[in-house]
C-alpha cells in the first residue's frame, strides 16, 4: 500500500482557503489541515469520504485558516496541533475575524504543539514538521512522503504576504528555500491558496524564488 496521503482539498469561506483533509489510502481515519469557514462543508466532505476525524493540524493561526476549528474540534472531541510561535495569533482569531467584519467562535486551547524536525503518525501517515516562518512566526510545512501542506509559505508563482503582524519576508524567502526547495523536485505542494503546485515548478518560475524580481532570500 502507497505511503503517499490520499487527499481532498475544500476552498471555504470569504478568503478562499484551503482546508485538507487527508489519510493513507485504505485508511477510515483522517486528518483534518486548516480548517477555516464553513466548518459544515469539512463535514460534508468528511461524509462524502467515509472518514472519521482524529486530529486538527494547523500549518499556521491566521483566521482564514482556523475559523472553523471550535466547531469541528467540539463535535468531534479533537485534539489541535499547533506551532507555539502562533499562539498569540490563535488566541485572537475573533479578533482578526472581527477586523475584517465577521465573526467566528474562538477556538479552543491547542493540544499538541509542533517541534521542528519532529515526526508523527496519524491517519496512518507520517508527518514531517518543518518550521517555515516568515508569513506568520509559527508557521510550519507538514510534509507526508511525496506531499507537502505549505500554508501559506509558497502559492503556484507567488509567496505569502508579510505586511501582517509577525510576517517577515527576509524570513520566509530561507524558509522556503531551506524547508521546501530542499525537497524532491517532484514532491506536490498543497497550498494554502491557489492550485497544487510542485517544489520543481516553483524553484524554476517562481518570481520571488528565481531573482526576477531581485530578491535572493
Amino acid at each position: 500500500m502507497s505511503l503517499s496521503p490520499e487527499v481532498l482539498r475544500l476552498e471555504l469561506g470569504p478568503f478562499l482557503a484551503n482546508c485538507f483533509l487527508a489519510r493513507r489510502t485504505g485508511e477510515r481515519e483522517a486528518v483534518i489541515i486548516d480548517p477555516g469557514f464553513e466548518p459544515a462543508a469539512v463535514e460534508q466532505a468528511l461524509q462524502r469520504w467515509g472518514s472519521d476525524p482524529i486530529a486538527i493540524l494547523l500549518t499556521h493561526a491566521h483566521v482564514d485558516h482556523v475559523a472553523g476549528v471550535a466547531e469541528l474540534a467540539r463535535a468531534h472531541a479533537l485534539p489541535v496541533y499547533l506551532h507555539p510561535a502562533d499562539l498569540p495569533l490563535y488566541e485572537r482569531s475573533a479578533e482578526q475575524a472581527a477586523a475584517f467584519g465577521l465573526s467566528i467562535e474562538p477556538p479552543p486551547p491547542p493540544d499538541e504543539q509542533f517541534v521542528h524536525g519532529q515526526r508523527i503518525v496519524l491517519a496512518g501517515l507520517e508527518l514531517e514538521v518543518r518550521h517555515a516562518p516568515g508569513h506568520s512566526p509559527g508557521g510550519v510545512v507538514l510534509v507526508a512522503a511525496d506531499r507537502a501542506f505549505v500554508g501559506d509559505c509558497v502559492f503556484a508563482g507567488s509567496i505569502g504576504r508579510t505586511d501582517l503582524p509577525g510576517g517577515n519576508t527576509g524570513q520566509l524567502l530561507r524558509s522556503i528555500r531551506e524547508q521546501i526547495l530542499t525537497l524532491p523536485q517532484q514532491t506536490t505542494l498543497h497550498t494554502g491558496h491557489g492550485p497544487d503546485t510542485t517544489v520543481g515548478r516553483e524553484a524554476g518560475s517562481n518570481p520571488f524564488l528565481t531573482g526576477s524580481f531581485g530578491w535572493v532570500g
